[in-house]
């Protein structure tokens, strides 16, 4: 038993929860923050309440930042309750973790920071997604996270404070939020699908922010994808973008039938694929969930989510059904 604590902000979330049942398992005292009660909140409030961060933060040796408002509440809520959250809520736990002499300190950031990077011209092969494409956020929610970001790097820079920030990729269990998507495919095989090159499982997600935390010390700052290790080169990013079932027929002999048992398809364009190469490397981190564990669970009729995903299952984003997120 380490005995260490750590503080989860957002342990209400998908992200948050999973951090607190792995931390307790492994023998950690968490912290557990949250606006929402929660069998895994310990403390019921803000991340932009300072006092109430400086008490949560007494004998903390990492923090665990993952309270957010996300891309679902861009239709819910206005500009200045994404600084609220985002941004002011960031730099509160940032100063303050760095007063208290935190050893590290790991923040949930997003892919969707890349934004509008992400969209290839006409012609154009699919994106390579690494950590060196420069940002271009198309809402307000990647705008706050990315300010979030170099926030974090500026407290790592003044203060000393070792801070990883991950740009995770799509881990959420509800429905896609593109309408002609979810009346063309079945929500597995989208989820499926976008293994190849978008998505990851909670409990990889949750073994990242982990190895995060231990190599923080080391590390002092860094930026990392997360993401289900990719099959794809370079070399497949043109015909990706313009036939991308033909590469998934040369390099996966056996999905256009397993998907043909199942109902599904694949889609017939990718437009980016993210890359995760810097952060296995740098994090020591090991994903356990690609694309072929989908297709292996799927042929033999079994639920390809990881345990981890299926306990904590879907929570939704408001507190009323809106458009295709469950209410909570």
């Amino acid at each position: 038993m380490t005995g260490e604590r750590i503080l989860v902000t957002g342990s209400a979330g998908h992200l948050g929860e999973a951090l607190v049942r792995e931390l307790r398992a492994d023998g950690y005292d968490v912290v557990g923050l949250d606006i929402l009660d929660s069998p895994c909140t310990t403390v019921t409030g803000s991340v932009t309440d300072r006092a109430l961060v400086r008490r949560c933060l007494a004998g903390v040796t990492g923090v665990l930042h993952t309270a957010t408002l996300h891309k679902p509440h861009v239709g819910t809520h206005d500009r200045q309750a994404f600084v609220d959250t985002n941004i002011t809520g960031t730099l509160t736990l940032l100063e303050e973790a760095a007063a208290a002499g935190v050893a590290s300190f790991v923040f949930s950031s997003t892919t969707s920071a890349f934004g509008r990077a992400l969209t290839p011209g006409p012609g154009e092969p699919a994106a390579w997604v690494t950590e060196d494409v420069a940002p271009l956020p198309r809402n307000v929610y990647g705008a706050t996270k990315v300010a979030a970001e170099d926030l974090c790097e500026l407290l790592h820079r003044d203060h000393g404070l070792p801070v990883v920030v991950l740009r995770v990729s799509r881990f959420f269990p509800e429905g896609d939020d593109r309408d002609d998507v979810r009346a063309t495919y079945a929500d597995g095989n989208i989820k499926a699908n976008e293994f190849l090159y978008r998505r990851v499982d909670i409990q990889d997600a949750a073994d990242a922010h982990r190895a995060a935390l231990r190599r923080a010390p080391e590390l002092g700052f860094g930026r990392y994808i997360i993401s289900a290790t990719t099959p794809f080169t370079r070399e497949d990013l043109p015909e990706l973008r313009n036939d991308a079932p033909s590469v998934l027929a040369r390099l996966f002999p056996d999905q256009k039938d397993i998907y043909a048992r199942a109902g599904w398809s694949m889609f017939p364009s990718l437009d980016r694929v993210y890359v995760n190469d810097r952060a296995r490397a740098d994090l020591g981190w090991t994903p356990r969930y690609g694309f072929r564990h989908i297709l292996d669970r799927v042929d033999a009729g079994e639920d390809p989510r990881s345990p981890l995903a299926r306990t904590i299952g879907a929570k939704g984003y408001h507190d009323r059904p809106t458009g295709p997120y469950t209410a909570r």
